[in-house]
């Protein structure tokens, strides 16, 4: 397609005026070329059309250097990404260029990021009539297996304030499970720490799961729409994927900082903020994105989603728009954190959509059940114990307290993506195991142990206790 020359009339940080004659405007989402300090390439998109030819585009580089009248091309085409099994094992930024030093990815055909979801149709979204069928992914993580189920072609959401341990968890669910299932792991950085990603990338690289994995990253230092592009480019990365046949793991971390560098961008352009203080497009922009996971008859998009709670607020307009396109949310609570226990998940103010005999079975879910009796009968009875002291309490309640104490413990679990920092070996546990150790003790054969018997161990083995 013909590039077209404009002219830059206006630079107010990463928002950038550009002016082309009326013929050659260039259409909303199209990538325009400038270039600033020392020559470097400027990558600009435009986000919104004025009079007399004036174009307001959104920076996804460094705008250091830009001058006004300076010239800039439109190049009449979208941002594309590029796709296919070459780029399996790479580290990709938010215009779909290397960042790993392994050479250029030019060999590889490219998608569009954005107006992929016109492509809808010829996908096709239903199952034709045929019965739903539930396939679920074991992690080996005990509390997650047990209370919030990963069933494939869903999302779930892990949910906390900092430092509560979402990252790591995500970390863990990846390590576990993209060893025995078949299929391709889309990890998007977004908004998050260059350590993170750095950490992350070296984590998959010794354990060699980097051959089946592609790195998205828009991280916290970058424009933000940069970050806000990097979530775009990998749901494309996921749906070119699905589109072959192959299930995808899609993991993002963070959601939040997605609607975060949108509220940024939203003022940027002089939009009036909503009466939450957020953009007025937060609802549109959080559903545009989780639209795009889907599954097909043959392959689906798993998403694990990590979602920062700002101040630990649930009620955060941001948050709640993203609680309504999850089927599991799992909360990290940080008295859980403060108490040791690790996953730090509350399973009370956690939930899942997935939690039906139907589904997991009878015998999964009346543990469940008698699981969570258990920890809101302890929920209750915590607070009067810490004042009066356990022995007030009946006979009857005193044995729930106690199982409920041993249960909190037995879903703890040492993790392989921690063992740097706890210096005990991972472990992971099959979900029956998972099922069993918690019968022992909800059916009382484990009373007679002490409950730091339970604590940051695997499986429930009674030769060893």
């Amino acid at each position: 397609m013909e590039e077209k020359a404009g002219k830059i009339i206006a630079v107010q940080g990463a928002v950038v005026d550009v002016q082309f004659e009326d013929e050659d405007v260039p259409a909303i989402y199209d990538v325009v070329k400038a270039w600033g300090l020392h020559g470097d390439e400027v990558v600009l998109e435009v986000s919104e059309h004025y009079q007399h030819g004036v174009c307001r585009c959104v920076a996804l580089t460094s705008t250091l250097g830009l001058k006004r009248s300076s010239s800039c091309v439109a190049t009449g085409k979208t941002l594309t990404v590029p796709v296919g099994k070459g780029i399996c094992g790479r580290v990709i930024n938010a215009m779909g260029e290397p960042i790993d030093q392994k050479g250029p990815l030019d060999d590889l055909d490219r998608v569009p990021v954005r107006g992929v979801q016109q492509l809808v149709d010829d996908r096709g979204f239903g199952d034709d009539g045929e019965e739903i069928r539930y396939e679920i992914m074991e992690t080996g993580i005990k509390m997650v297996d047990l209370l919030f189920p990963l069933i494939k072609g869903s999302k779930t959401g892990v949910l906390g304030g900092a430092a509560v341990g979402k990252t790591l968890l995500i970390l863990e669910i990846i390590h576990n499970i993209i060893t025995v299932q078949r299929g391709v792991c889309i990890f998007t950085g977004v908004g998050e720490r260059i350590r993170e990603g750095n950490e992350f990338y070296y984590e998959l690289l010794k354990r060699d799961l980097l051959k089946r994995s592609v790195l998205v990253f828009g991280q916290m230092n970058e424009a933000p729409g940069a970050r806000f592009e990097a979530a775009q480019v990998g749901a494309s990365l996921s749906e070119s994927f699905l589109d072959e046949g192959e299930d995808v793991l899609f993991f993002v971390d963070n959601v939040f900082r997605l609607a975060q560098a949108g509220a940024e961008l939203s003022a940027l352009l002089g939009r009036i903020p909503s009466e939450t203080g957020y953009q007025p497009t937060l609802a549109s922009e959080i559903s545009a994105f989780h639209e795009r996971i889907r599954s097909h008859k043959n392959a689906s998009i798993t998403a694990v989603e990590a979602v920062y709670v700002p101040a630990d607020d649930l009620t955060d307009p941001a948050v709640v728009t993203i609680f309504s396109h999850l089927d599991s949310i799992m909360v990290l609570s940080r008295d859980y954190v403060q108490r040791g226990l690790y996953p730090a998940i509350d399973p009370l103010q956690s939930s899942s959509g997935f939690i039906d005999p139907v589904i997991v079975g009878e015998k999964h879910f009346d543990i469940v059940q008698e699981v969570i009796r258990c920890f809101q009968k302890y929920e209750e009875l915590h607070r009067i114990v810490a004042i009066i002291g356990k022995e007030e309490l009946s006979q009857q309640e005193r044995t729930v307290f106690d199982r409920a104490r041993k249960l909190q413990n037995f879903l703890t679990q040492p993790f392989f993506s921690a063992e740097i920092y706890s210096g005990k070996k991972g472990k992971y546990v099959p979900l029956e195991k998972t099922i069993e150790g918690c019968q022992q003790i909800i059916s009382g054969r484990m009373d007679a142990f002490a409950d730091e018997k339970f604590y940051m161990i695997g499986a429930l083995d009674l030769e060893n206790m």
